[in-house]
């Protein structure tokens, strides 16, 4: 007799039962709150639902709960702290005229995508693109610091802009019906 396969649907309420606690205290323990610890714990059980992934056993099942809770959480963790960065920038800024919250939801939407774009470019790219466009360093001084030739720090940076460009193409329409 084979063992049973903790994928199904009927299985997806067994390892609920099993892990939801566990991973709920986990998650309490790792955020420090219970409220944002219920929402992952949610998150990850709703992920699984979504896309069902087929387990030897309730242990496997427990660790990649676990995974996919540790990935969801890294996840909050850069969310917020762009979230906080916007908000202390927005409150050093002198505003003439009051922010809507809609406004302010499309700013951050659109910086968390900024930097879900910077993480996904290769490690040169992302840094090239920073140190010019963060630091302000030429190409030559790119180039240095990259141990690469200024002719390559050019061929990182039209790849980021490109990836720029498509995310500002993408989110154009967004931004200008919340500015009308």
């Amino acid at each position: 007799m084979s063992s049973p396969s903790f994928g199904s649907t009927e299985n997806m309420v067994l390892i609920f039962s099993e892990h939801h606690n566990w991973l709920q205290k986990l998650l309490r323990r790792r955020l420090g709150n219970a409220t944002d610890a219920a929402d992952l714990a949610q998150d990850v059980f709703l992920r699984l639902l979504i896309k069902p992934r087929y387990f030897d056993s309730l242990a496997g099942a427990r660790a990649y709960l676990g995974a996919m809770a540790q990935g969801m959480c890294i996840d909050l963790y850069r969310r917020k702290e762009i979230e906080r960065v916007w908000l202390e920038t927005l409150t050093a800024q002198p505003m003439p005229v009051a922010v809507s919250a809609e406004h302010c939801a499309i700013v951050l939407e659109t910086l968390f995508q900024v930097d879900a774009m910077l993480r996904a470019l290769p490690e040169k790219v992302r840094a090239a693109f920073v140190m010019s466009q963060i630091r302000r360093l030429t190409y030559a001084e790119i180039a240095t610091e990259l141990a690469v030739s200024e002719r390559m720090v050019k061929k990182y940076m039209a790849r980021a802009m490109l990836h720029c460009l498509i995310l500002k193409v993408e989110h154009l329409d967004a931004f200008n019906s919340a500015s009308a």
